[in-house]
């Protein structure tokens, strides 16, 4: 019986790809492990028939206990964002855990276009996937793209205003959303693709802010004018908003990277992992227009 490994099991993504093994992938409780550092925040899953294991990447010994018996790990990236690479170093050490404990295939959650992109954390999933392709594992590494939900982070101020300030210029991405990016991820984790692979999970279309400010427009009844500004505007206005500095240096960096046209790109790579066609922004939008505001 095969068995599969969630790290991260209980934040959102991790949940998720739970529910989409059980759910879409049909894998049966007793071949799935949930790990997290806090088994507390596990502990409905063995009622389930989830195993859970304690997944620390800060505990190398930890890992090589969890990931002992274990055909395939999904190791999703790390909320780890205040400091430069120390998630470079945790998945790294993921990965050699991996080595060690004699799994099969392993799974990573990255970003599109690491090589090349401006996003402050963009360096270490470009290091992490470097580890991953000299281990000797077989892989299967996920570019996932800017999830829709991110926008939750600002768009219910934005319209309170009506204002939508912005430095990504005429750049358009191709947005996703989690549940896709899970589902995804759960159907690469229970039937992998053949040999190694790189895959980029996107939504079907690409789009420029002010096509996604017309959709959130339309969706609420709402005006929201986008205006453009430069980064340095742009920054100076989350840190009088309170935002701490790496946060302000990822959101910044990352409207760079939109207007360089890094996350311009449309794959298929979802359809053909799920059978199905991603969710498009707009379809989204209209499904969790409550917590537009």
């Amino acid at each position: 019986m095969t068995k599969v490994l969630v790290t991260g099991a209980s934040g959102q993504l991790g949940r998720a790809v739970i529910i989409e093994l059980l759910q879409q992938a049909k894998l049966a409780p007793s071949q799935i492990i949930a790990g997290s550092r806090e088994l507390a925040n596990l502990a409905d899953l063995p009622a389930k028939g989830i195993e859970t294991r304690r997944v620390d990447f800060n505990d190398p010994a930890s890992m090589e206990a969890a990931f002992s018996g274990v055909d395939r790990v999904l190791i999703i990236s790390s909320g780890e964002l205040s400091t430069p690479s120390i998630r470079a170093q945790q998945h790294t050490a993921a990965v050699k855990a991996a080595v060690k404990a004699g799994v099969g295939h392993v799974l990573y959650t990255s970003m599109p276009n690491p090589d090349k992109s401006l996003i402050s954390f963009a360096p270490d999933h470009l290091d992490t996937e470097a580890a991953i392709k000299a281990s000797g594992l077989r892989y299967t590494i996920l570019r996932n793209s800017w999830y829709i939900e991110n926008y939750f982070m600002s768009l219910p101020q934005n319209l309170a205003v009506g204002t939508w300030y912005t430095s990504q210029g005429g750049g358009k991405l191709a947005n996703i959303s989690r549940q896709d990016c899970a589902a995804g991820a759960a159907a690469a984790l229970a039937s992998p693709p053949e040999g190694n692979a790189i895959l980029t999970l996107t939504g079907p279309e690409s789009l420029t802010v002010e096509q996604i400010a017309e959709i959130v427009s339309n969706t609420t009844g709402k005006p929201l004018a986008v205006v453009q500004i430069n980064d340095e505007q742009l920054a100076g206005g989350m840190a009088e908003a309170g935002l701490p500095g790496f946060l302000v240096e990822m959101l910044v960096s990352t409207e760079a990277n939109i207007r360089a046209g890094n996350f311009d790109l449309v794959s298929n790579d979802f359809e053909r992992l799920t059978g199905r066609k991603p969710e498009t922004v707009a379809d989204f939008f209209e499904k969790n227009k409550a917590a537009l505001g």
